[in-house]
């Protein structure tokens, strides 16, 4: 098998001529022989008994070519485009050009990975900004450890306020007649949820247990039910029950329950240190973007639309992935949300053409600062994919090529290396 001629066809797309030598060309069409041969009757020959030369005297000398070519593509294919120093990022389209008593030539045409250049990628201004931890960050942080902490408790010494669960019986009436889906019994409506129409749950408060009353509301303009939007409705209420979350003292006893530190004090500075490194997290992403989105405006290259489809295409089975793992799958959310598949491939089409380009740029810059991955840096994130797929590392490495983890370490290293030449205000 050998490579024969590549020709540049327009811009990112090649076309080449491989070969597959007579020797080749007939043991595959042997191969392919014995294992059809078993579903082939011929007068006279047990079922799967026909010599080859019979069954090509019957149904004619090419009638094994198809699937032997078949057979022979992918090997042949691989090792033209190696000798050809190609990278391919579309499925080719194959032609057979000859089939003779010297083997097989083929032709396969497909898009190339662009020619880029990137502007300007050392010393890119960007901007990271830090957000200071306030008093009130940090008690906002333990506020909503201590709800979660908290328990309902029945109230019965005063009306309903704002942040009250209130239990009811609710009736709604249009011009007097009741609509559906406006009726319910013993509701529990968490006040200032917002979850009612608008006005609805202010009208709760100050009333007391055991008291029927009417609220009066007004549907908004845009109601997801057509007969109801824009009008006005009554709603006859019955207050069965007011409950609160009572919350747990803020003391050191707290401390202990809601983490590893036997005092308040210890826990307030835990909270404060980790909303200092989420805010350095924070400021980091975004100053990376920053770095990125300029790295996409100095990018100069004429991209084929076809990368862009196929990056979208992985998105798209990677978030049928994460459907599964939640018991999901693409057509029934699909069919749920009223999506199609090709809806959702337009979805991700933006979000595909920045990871295109980002990864474009950051191979180009890959090439110019000749960075490099070593062996050690590729077993570390070898074992870095094992533990978090939960499987053994040389399991994982029949899975993922050496050179692809060493192409993706390297870009990493790119990013981290623009990100050090920026010039950065805080």
């Amino acid at each position: 098998m050998a490579l024969k001629n590549t020709n540049k066809v327009e811009t990112n797309v090649y076309e080449i001529e491989f070969d597959a030598s007579k020797e080749v060309f007939d043991a595959a069409v042997e191969k392919v022989y014995r294992k059809e041969v078993k579903k082939i009757n011929i007068p006279g020959f047990r079922k799967g008994k026909a010599p080859r030369s019979i069954i090509e005297k019957m149904y004619g000398k090419g009638v094994f070519y198809e699937d032997a070519i078949n057979e022979i593509i992918p090997e042949a294919y691989e090792a033209a485009i190696k000798e050809a120093n190609l990278v391919v990022v579309s499925r080719p389209e194959f032609d057979i050009v000859t089939i003779d008593d010297n083997g097989v030539v083929l032709k396969a045409k497909f898009f190339v990975k662009p020619d880029v250049n990137v502007k300007d990628y050392v010393g890119i201004k960007a901007t990271k900004e830090v957000k200071e931890v306030t008093d009130e960050d940090i008690n906002a942080e333990i506020d909503s450890v201590r709800a979660r902490n908290g328990r309902m408790v029945e109230v019965t010494d005063r009306s309903v306020e704002n942040g009250d669960l209130a239990v009811i019986d609710y009736e709604g009436f249009c011009d007097g007649t009741p609509f559906d889906g406006g009726k319910a019994e013993k509701y529990s409506l968490a006040i200032g949820s917002n979850s009612f129409i608008p006005g609805f749950e202010e009208q709760i408060i100050g009333h007391n247990i055991g008291e029927s009353f009417d609220i009066s509301v007004k549907f908004p303009e845009e109601y997801h039910s057509e007969e109801l939007a824009g009008k006005d409705a009554i709603f006859k209420i019955v207050l069965h029950e007011i409950k609160k979350n009572e919350l747990p003292e803020l003391d050191d006893e707290f401390a202990k329950d809601v983490s590893e530190f036997d005092t308040l004090d210890e826990y307030k500075a835990d909270v404060k240190a980790k909303l200092v490194a989420r805010n350095e997290k924070a400021a980091e992403n975004a100053f990376e973007e920053q770095i990125i989105n300029t790295l996409i405006e100095n990018l100069e290259a004429e991209i084929p639309e076809v990368m862009f489809e196929t990056e979208a295409e992985n998105f798209v089975r990677d978030y049928d992935s994460r459907l599964r793992m939640q018991g999901l799958d693409l057509n029934t959310y699909c069919k749920y949300t009223g999506q199609t598949l090709e809806s959702l491939r337009e979805q991700f089409k933006p979000m595909a053409a920045r990871q295109v380009k980002t990864r474009l740029a950051l191979e180009k810059i890959v090439e110019l600062e000749k960075i490099e991955a070593t062996d050690d840096e590729a077993e570390a994130e070898y074992e870095n994919l094992a533990k978090a797929y939960n499987m053994p590392a040389d399991e994982v490495k029949k899975f993922v090529d050496a050179s692809a983890i060493k192409a993706d370490i390297c870009v990493k290293k790119a990013v981290d290396f623009v990100k050090e030449k920026a010039e950065i205000t805080k």
